[in-house]
């Protein structure tokens, strides 16, 4: 029990430390000559790496034999919301200055911004029910198929990354083929699970 505790406290920290690195950042007047556009690019940036460190938890504890990672996992998954806020709120605030019409017309006019939007409102009932009482209360099943919308998230998400960009699409292209090889992951597991496991054969009785 001990080394769980001080291995989520060090997981928490690290997860800390990419608002640390910006603060730093600010502090230090290296936000480059465009800030705004800096700390939207950098919190939404890591809000696709936190979707593609929970996408990775299932398959890591399976193929490393590591059962006790998916104790992290909800961790990540908040962590994703957060710097997804993060981003949000940086658009919101700092882009927009809480011009609701501009904000709207941009959702419904400007394609990477439905799918940002998208992928954060698809975050929100991840978020909510992330408890263990909301788990109890949903039961197991309903819960997990809700959570599967952390699959679309993902797709959202590299989607509107690789509409923000111009020229260079390398790294949404990166996310994307992570997203697709752990998605495709849990698509042959799936695949898998439902195939119908061979009757066992008796053993003749013997007189």
């Amino acid at each position: 029990m001990l080394k769980t505790r001080w291995a989520k406290a060090l997981a928490f920290a690290a997860c800390l430390a990419p608002i640390f690195l910006l603060a730093w950042r600010a502090y230090t007047q290296h936000l480059t000559a465009n800030p705004i556009e800096f700390i939207t690019r950098f919190t939404g940036t890591w809000t696709l790496r936190f979707v593609v460190f929970t996408l990775a938890v299932t398959p890591l504890r399976k193929l490393l034999g590591m059962p006790d990672l998916i104790r992290f996992r909800r961790m990540i998954g908040l962590f994703a919301f957060f710097y997804g806020t993060l981003h949000l709120i940086t658009y919101i605030w700092l882009d927009k200055f809480f011009d609701t019409g501009e904000i709207w017309r941009d959702v419904l006019k400007r394609p990477f911004i439905t799918a940002g939007f998208t992928a954060f409102v698809l975050m929100l009932p991840l978020a909510a029910t992330s408890t263990a009482g909301w788990i109890r209360r949903m039961g197991g099943k309903r819960w997990q198929l809700l959570h599967r919308l952390v699959y679309v998230t993902g797709i959202a998400g590299v989607i509107h990354y690789y509409w923000l960009v111009k020229s260079d699409i390398r790294e949404p292209a990166f996310y994307g083929a992570l997203v697709g090889v752990l998605l495709l992951y849990r698509a042959a597991v799936a695949i898998r699970n439902r195939k119908p496991k061979p009757a066992v054969k008796r053993a003749a009785a013997t007189s």
